[in-house]
């Protein structure tokens, strides 16, 4: 996912050489593997285990892991009982692997049916259609709100009788702190939409609800020489667009590119692209989302002809003696957790991390939100918080750490949970290519016994790269499984967790034979290192 190079590296963990001389045809021919728990723990057949290791273990010899870092662990989704192990209490960076733990807190404290308020205030007298004060937008972090939302909200202002607002429009986002990027995130991915600074007001460009983004396309003009026609949605003043762009003829080469200049809110578009070419379009996150939204919403006020004749003042709070013109209340949380874990929305996870802040310990920000989510975790899952770190919401930091042993306890506990469905169907199912089903996993393991039956979190990031979730086995028993590899030099090797996880959808504890399992052949991915694409 980033740019800029990993200047973090770990101790390097490669297959030990003992075992690799001893893999025969996928087997290992010892009688255990060393990181493997004690035998007493499977409840398998130990020629049915044997196989899997050595299977597994054949996978995990791949030449792509040489001096990088490997940790594997399987375990059965009723008793916790381990079928695999390997380095399983080590921990790794698990990228988007850490909305695993947001996802289940966040669901566990505030419901499946909670809902974000945005609201529309004001203060001082309304005399016929003039309000003679402020108008507040006050918002509690709905990452769905869209330039529509906010025309509605417009347009309950004027059924209100308001025409002109002698006053401010004040943009109070202080629900959040106003601390916008997570501990190391990377400032040159800061244009990214998965990128994007958290903010309780903001708004997306489109229904994947990338809060805090806008949309820009750039299109060839009908001749050589023009530069690039560009739009926006939702169409906003707030960033500016610096067209460097040039239409070249029929058959040019394509060059074209759009990024947003740090700290700034200046869209440069450089490059070339042909007559009659396609289009270039990039979600870019917007440097101060609070801003953003105000805009949206003072050009809905204009649209339905409501005037206001002061400035915008973002990050200021609502008095306690305003009251109330207009409100909108976003989807249920149960809805939201389809975009957010499908598309694996980094944005929704930092907003739901400030959320529970706020909400359980009174204070919107990430020390806080990530406090509640450590207690919720120990106290609800068990889970020993004292073994990993857990530093944003997201998994974009390179400072969270975890390891397969305390992924697949929250896995297992989850289970027990009465909104345990609604998250299981939120995860990503392999090989499903509807977007909104399959998600980041709608390319991965296609036309395999791991398809439609693989519910996963995948996480991404350069030089990691995550997958943990539940497969069924061949016996209609449920797995759970967390696979992370870091440190690697190639790109990212999931080809090798979907042979683990199709080896596990073929897995049997009563095999007719005691044959070796057959590594299944998966594609090698030559794509760019990245969960984040659109299309």
């Amino acid at each position: 996912m980033y740019r800029a190079a990993w200047k973090t590296a770990g101790k390097a963990v490669g297959l030990p050489t003992s075992l690799a001389a001893v893999l025969l045809a996928g087997v290992l021919t010892a009688s255990a593997h060393p990181y493997q728990k004690a035998a007493a723990t499977v409840p398998a057949a130990a020629s049915a285990v044997d196989n899997l290791t050595g299977t597994i273990d054949s996978i995990l010899a791949d030449p792509r892991l040489d001096g990088a870092q490997a940790a594997v662990l399987v375990r059965t989704a009723d008793t916790g009982a381990v079928l695999y192990a390997r380095n399983p209490d080590e921990r790794l960076l698990p990228a988007s692997n850490t909305k695993l733990f947001t996802s289940t807190a966040a669901l566990d404290l505030l419901g499946p049916d909670h809902r974000f308020t945005t609201s529309v205030l004001a203060t001082g007298a309304q005399h016929g259609t003039v309000l003679q004060g402020n108008i507040y937008l006050r918002g509690t972090g709905d990452p769905t709100l869209l330039y529509p939302d906010y025309d509605e909200l417009a347009a309950k202002v004027a059924t209100s009788g308001v025409r002109s607002v002698q006053g401010d429009l004040v943009a109070d986002d202080t629900w959040f702190d106003n601390v916008r990027y997570g501990t190391s995130w990377a400032w040159d991915d800061e244009d990214q939409y998965y990128d994007a600074g958290i903010s309780a007001l903001s708004a997306a460009g489109d229904t994947d609800y990338d809060a805090g983004t806008v949309i820009v396309e750039a299109f060839p003009a009908a001749s050589a020489g023009q530069p690039a026609t560009v739009t926006l949605t939702p169409q906003t003043g707030y960033v500016k667009v610096v067209n460097r762009s040039t239409t070249v003829p029929a058959g040019g080469t394509d060059t074209l590119s759009i990024h947003r200049d740090h700290g700034t809110n200046n869209i440069i578009i450089d490059g070339t692209v042909p007559v009659g070419g396609s289009s270039t379009k990039e979600w870019v996150a917007v440097w101060e989302p609070t801003g953003y939204a105000a805009d949206l919403f003072r050009r809905a006020l204009a649209a339905h002809g409501v005037h206001v004749t002061g400035a915008t003042l973002p990050g200021l709070a609502t008095p306690a003696t305003a009251r109330p013109l207009a409100s909108h209340d976003s989807m249920t949380l149960a809805e939201i957790y389809t975009p957010f874990l499908k598309l694996s929305n980094n944005m929704h996870a930092e907003i739901l991390t400030k959320t529970l802040g706020r909400v359980e310990a009174g204070e919107g920000s990430w020390d806080a939100g990530l406090q509640v989510i450590a207690d919720d975790m120990k106290a609800k899952f068990g889970v020993d918080m004292t073994k990993l770190r857990q530093a944003d919401g997201s998994g974009l930091s390179r400072w969270d750490n975890i390891a397969p042993q305390q992924i697949t306890d929250v896995l297992i506990a989850a289970q027990s949970k009465p909104w345990f469905q609604t998250w299981y169907n939120a995860l990503p199912i392999a090989g499903n290519p509807d977007r909104m089903i399959g998600g980041t996993l709608r390319n991965r393991m296609r036309n395999t016994p791991a398809a439609n039956n693989v519910h996963g979190k995948t996480g991404s990031l350069t030089g990691a790269t995550a997958l943990s979730g539940y497969v069924t086995d061949a016996d209609g028993q449920r797995l759970v499984f967390s696979i992370l590899f870091n440190n690697y030099l190639s790109g990212a090797p999931t080809d090798l967790q979907d042979k683990i996880a199709i080896v596990l959808a073929t897995f049997s504890q009563h095999p007719t034979a005691a044959a070796p399992m057959v590594v299944p052949t998966v594609p090698v991915p030559t794509g760019p290192d990245l969960e984040w694409t659109k299309g």
